[in-house]
């Protein structure tokens, strides 16, 4: 399957964001979050699939929001159904 960059309106995607009804994480939660993206980026790159600057600047501004990973997941994935327009609710 070959992998295919999206581009994203971050800002546009950070306003669906903050108008979402969810728990932000703590602190300590977004650092950990943090600390486990960070792995998550250098395993992408060992294995020649780091992300674009468009996606890596989408999971920062989601961190910068203290979107909870099983949310973040829920917000891709809506996001690559359904095109950057309408992340899900």
């Amino acid at each position: 399957m070959k992998y295919t960059m999206m581009q994203f309106d971050i800002e546009a995607v950070r306003a669906q964001v903050r108008a979402m009804d969810y728990v932000r994480g703590t602190p300590d939660e977004v650092e950990q979050w943090r600390q486990d993206d960070a792995e998550s980026r250098a395993n992408l790159a060992i294995e020649d699939m780091a992300l674009a600057p468009n996606e890596a600047e989408l999971f920062d501004m989601l961190l910068e929001e203290a979107v909870p990973p099983a949310l973040v997941s829920k917000i891709v994935q809506g996001l690559v159904q359904n095109g950057p327009a309408e992340p899900p609710a």
